[in-house]
């Protein structure tokens, strides 16, 4: 116990150091929400990469798409890394930069007014994230009270609360810089946390064959292995379809979360777009592919403890009963994992929800002339708000906000991913097709939560998605496009030339 307690009580401290530190880069709004758009790769690619896995990743997902798909659940790892990471850095990374460098976006909502030249969009986007955004918020802390309570027999009301407020202390103190300077040092420590317990857990089963072998034998005639034997250790699992829409969801949805692309925003140069694209992808393909790996021999460690009084299988308990006969300091390793990925996550999304409420929505809408040092004084505000909610909605969850932390990233991507993406790219995308898209996110969505018209929240979100990617062109076709000569301004922004040196890109013609 005293192990773990010092390295918890180690590891809160430097967040807050880290805090105080970087005070000196939040004292403007471009500096507190952008860390003046100076971030280097590692920085970068960090922000990004903890940003993407949280609690819900190591502990919720990991363990119920391990339990269901068995190893073919790491393929949810690797398409994270390839399409959440390495195309969304190469697809996304230079051009977002550029064009909301241009444009003076400082949020995704800010984008779309910008670059579609509507201050209706940019609201009613604004409101879509802000009420996404705090259910995706809450559910952060979930898995956490499974892990705590087995690590260090607390209440889980007390851990909620304590890491809600220090993350909020680093965020309010330092601002984006704070966010990514933690983010990096919680990634090394998620690198390193995700190989120890792998082979840990691993060795506690006979090593990587005897486990294996151990999962091959699961008996065919269960229904879940739909009469396949050996299916929790084949290459596509007992259901590939299912596993295909969980692929796309986690991995594609990332193009379209505010605060994913936000990361993009703040690139320094090239070599932060060039380095960092490399530095993310590997960062996801061990953290994402360790943590559903893992995952996947979720089957071997079956027992009263990952079961509900109802006898459903409560998922969030699955990867805390296979690490509880861990050794004390790999337990202390795991529990500062997993902080270390929920409080990553949790800081930029309270500061994409602030800085989105207070730059999209009450900054010219609400108040008409707000000073700088009242835009700082009300995110700071408005921080603290959206933590005490996610709170709340952790400690006490209603029946219809535990449903709809399962729709967020399904809603918020459905959304904005494709006329974000469309808008960077095709200068025909129009106004309508925008509003569109955010119609057909929300209502396929919003409207499954009721309807059921497909089984899974999972494969609707995927669903609203690929919807987005239609409906966009489509429309855009159909409807008036923009004004010629103010797309054909911001579309210069890429032809821009920029002088390199000669390591960079060979001249044309040589002397």
């Amino acid at each position: 116990m005293a192990v773990k307690l010092i390295l918890l009580i180690a590891f809160f401290a430097v967040m807050i150091g880290v805090g105080l530190s970087t005070r000196k880069n939040a004292g403007s709004v471009d500096g507190f929400v952008l860390g003046g758009r100076n971030v280097g790769p590692w920085l970068t690619a960090f922000a990004y990469g903890t940003s993407y896995f949280s609690a819900v990743v190591f502990v919720g997902y990991a363990g119920q798409f391990g339990w269901k798909y068995g190893l073919s659940a790491t393929w949810v790892g690797i398409g994270n890394a390839l399409i959440g990471s390495l195309l969304a850095w190469i697809i996304l990374g230079r051009r977002t930069r550029i064009m909301t460098h241009y444009l003076g976006a400082a949020t995704m909502p800010d984008y779309f007014g910008k670059r579609f030249d509507s201050n209706a969009l940019r609201i009613a986007a604004s409101v879509i994230a802000f009420i996404f955004l705090i259910p995706y918020t809450a559910s952060l802390y979930n898995g956490l009270s499974s892990l705590f309570g087995m690590a260090f027999n607390i209440d889980y009301k007390l851990c909620v609360i304590l890491m809600a407020a220090l993350t909020g202390v680093y965020v309010i103190l330092g601002g984006y810089m704070a966010t990514a300077v933690n983010d990096f040092i919680q990634g090394i420590i998620m690198i390193f946390g995700i190989c120890a317990v792998i082979v840990a857990v691993i060795n506690g089963r006979g090593g990587f064959i005897g486990a294996i072998k151990s999962l091959a034998e699961f008996p065919s005639d269960n229904p879940v292995t739909m009469g396949q034997p050996g299916a929790f250790t084949s290459f596509f699992g007992p259901d590939p379809i299912n596993l295909l829409g969980v692929v796309i969801l986690t991995s594609l949805g990332t193009w379209g979360l505010p605060q994913m692309v936000h990361k993009f925003y703040t690139i320094k140069n090239e070599k932060a777009v060039q380095t960092g694209t490399v530095i993310s992808t590997i960062f996801a393909f061990i953290i994402a592919g360790g943590c559903y790996f893992l995952g996947g021999f979720g089957r071997l460690f079956d027992s009263e403890a990952i079961y509900r009084a109802d006898g459903s299988i409560a998922f969030d308990a699955i990867i805390p009963s296979m690490l509880s006969t861990l050794p004390d300091l790999l337990i202390g390793i795991v529990v500062i994992l997993v902080l270390s990925a929920s409080m990553s996550t949790l800081s930029s999304l309270v500061l994409t929800s602030s800085s989105t409420l207070t730059l999209d929505l009450i900054k010219g809408n609400i108040v008409k002339d707000m000073k700088e040092k009242q835009q700082l004084l009300i995110m700071r505000v408005l921080i603290v708000f959206f933590i005490a909610i996610s709170v709340i909605l952790a400690l006490n969850p209603p029946t219809f906000i535990a449903q709809l932390m399962g729709i967020s990233w399904g809603a918020l991507a459905g959304a904005f991913l494709a006329p974000f993406l469309y808008g960077l790219f095709w200068k025909r995308t129009s106004k309508a097709s925008v509003w569109a898209s955010f119609v057909v996110g929300v209502g396929i969505t919003v409207l499954n939560m009721f309807i059921k018209f497909i089984a899974s929240p999972i494969n609707a979100g995927a669903a609203a998605m690929i919807a987005g990617l239609i409906v966009v062109p489509i429309v855009s076709l159909v409807t008036p496009g923009m004004n010629k000569k103010k797309v054909e301004k911001i579309f210069s922004c890429y032809d821009e030339k920029v002088e390199v040196a000669r390591k960079v890109a060979l001249p044309e013609e040589e002397d």
